[in-house]
């Protein structure tokens, strides 16, 4: 009996040094240094946003052709050449917001805006609108304005002392608003008599398939803060430009007179884009 209650004695006192040095191995396990740090992660970093201005070296696109109509019978409407014509808009400028997904790859969209000027030059045989005889010469101007909504997505390559080239495209749609088309008409020649008319034609609005594709270099001016230099080619689809004039028009013709070819733009761009985060 003895021995049995030495036994239960020993044991009960092992068990009892035991629990305190099992507890304090426990909050080794639960407290021990090498166990990772949950570490808060930043939400939303990334944005930026840009400005741009943009001065364009060449513009192409200008209407080559104007339609003519002659009453008949049957009425003809007939394709006449330009003498001369050209598009003229040397400045543009842009706003947009974007997203870096990685160092290397961003998505943004943008506002465009710009606007010009066509100019162009016909010239006839038979008397000016007014003139009863001499030739017909005339100087054609209209105006435009550009509004674009584009998205684009660029790709970073690397950045080396603070530079870092990138190349990119984008894809959206243009608002080309024609202003009024003013034709003022000269009579030519020493036969001239009278005085010749200018007339106007009404303008066209329409949005427009538009795509783009840039290239660049973007230098660190702070952390937060980036100077951009680059290029850039857009190409705008094809439209109507102008109708008929009022006269022509109440003879019986219809549709557009002028159309241009679209607007193909090489474009230097320098802007900053600023990252919100």
């Amino acid at each position: 009996m003895f021995m049995r209650l030495a036994a239960a004695s020993s044991i009960a006192a092992l068990m009892g040094i035991a629990a305190p040095a099992q507890a304090a191995d426990l909050d080794e396990i639960i407290y021990a240094k090498e166990l990772p740090v949950t570490q808060s992660v930043e939400i939303g970093s990334g944005w930026y946003l840009r400005g741009d201005l943009g001065y364009s070296t060449k513009t192409r696109g200008a209407a080559t052709n104007y339609s003519v109509f002659s009453a008949g019978p049957p009425a003809t409407y007939t394709s006449t050449p330009y003498d001369s014509s050209s598009l003229s808009g040397d400045w543009s400028g842009s706003l947009g917001a974007g997203y870096s997904f990685t160092d290397y790859l961003r998505g943004e969209l943008s506002f465009d805006y710009s606007r010009g000027r066509f100019n162009g030059t016909t010239s006839s045989t038979t008397p000016c609108a007014g003139s009863t005889l001499g030739q017909c010469s005339s100087a054609d101007t209209q105006t435009f304005e550009q509004y674009g909504l584009m998205a684009n997505a660029y790709v970073d390559l690397g950045t080396f002392v603070g530079f870092t080239p990138y190349l990119g495209a984008g894809a959206g749609l243009t608002r080309v608003t024609w202003n009024t088309y003013t034709n003022d008409q000269t009579c030519v020649g020493g036969a001239c008599v009278g005085t010749a008319a200018d007339r106007t034609r009404s303008g066209t609005e329409a949005w427009r398939f538009t795509y783009a594709l840039m290239g660049g270099v973007s230098y660190d001016l702070s952390k937060n803060l980036k100077l951009d230099v680059g290029y850039k080619y857009s190409k705008i689809k094809a439209g109507k430009q102008a109708g008929f004039d009022a006269t022509t028009i109440a003879a019986g013709a219809s549709g557009s007179q002028v159309s241009d070819n679209g607007f193909a733009k090489h474009e230097v761009r320098v802007g900053l884009r600023y990252s919100l985060w």
